[in-house]
């Protein structure tokens, strides 16, 4: 087994709201793809992204490993699926995060993954909901999604009745992101204007 947890980069293709997909988005001199894997890259090695079939990405550094969608359009349990496979025995467990949350903190990511120990997964937990694209996952879980893929049972929270799961409390992550930025995502652009104010950039 090779490293504790490698990074996930969901990407997920055309944003309707945003009126592209939201991983070229520019963002400051880099991209919006590229400033998430840079931070990322900061926690935790290797980085998988993984694009919808037959999306076109920004460049990205070389060590990035590319995985795709072997199906478009069955959300997030796919696009992990892909990721855990492409990661194989590189790693024990996974960060998993969208390519819209410009603000990631990577003590977060660091934090998520010491709190994994003994579990499958360890999510966030906050308002009563889970966060399960800002989560860690052990590859073992992959065999259980792809047999939820199969069923066509298409939902993280499936997944997270067949595993040990970790709910991480509010209280457990403000210490390393007090306003818990790294699970804000840019959905609308209002968001986007938002997040670039935040880091500093005009919006």
């Amino acid at each position: 087994m090779g490293q504790e947890a490698a990074g996930i980069v969901l990407c997920g293709g055309q944003s309707r709201r945003m009126g592209r997909a939201k991983a070229s988005l520019p963002f400051g001199p880099e991209t919006m793809l590229a400033r998430v894997v840079r931070l990322l890259g900061e926690a935790t090695e290797p980085i998988v992204v993984v694009a919808a079939p037959g999306q076109a990405l920004p460049p990205l550094p070389s060590p990035v490993r590319i995985a795709h969608d072997r199906r478009a359009d069955r959300g997030p349990l796919e696009g992990l699926a892909a990721g855990l496979h492409a990661v194989g025995d590189l790693a024990a467990a996974a960060f998993v995060t969208g390519c819209d949350v410009p603000l990631l903190v990577p003590a977060l990511v660091r934090r998520l993954i010491e709190l994994s120990a003994g579990y499958d997964v360890a999510v966030p937990h906050v308002e009563g909901f889970d966060q399960p694209l800002s989560a860690v996952y052990r590859t073992t879980v992959l065999a259980r999604a792809e047999t939820l893929l199969a069923a066509g049972r298409l939902r993280p929270a499936f997944l997270f009745e067949q595993c040990r799961v970790r709910r991480v409390t509010v209280e457990e992550l403000t210490a390393v992101d007090p306003e818990l930025q790294s699970l804000a995502n840019v959905n609308s652009p209002g968001d986007y204007a938002a997040a670039l104010q935040r880091a500093g950039f005009p919006a």
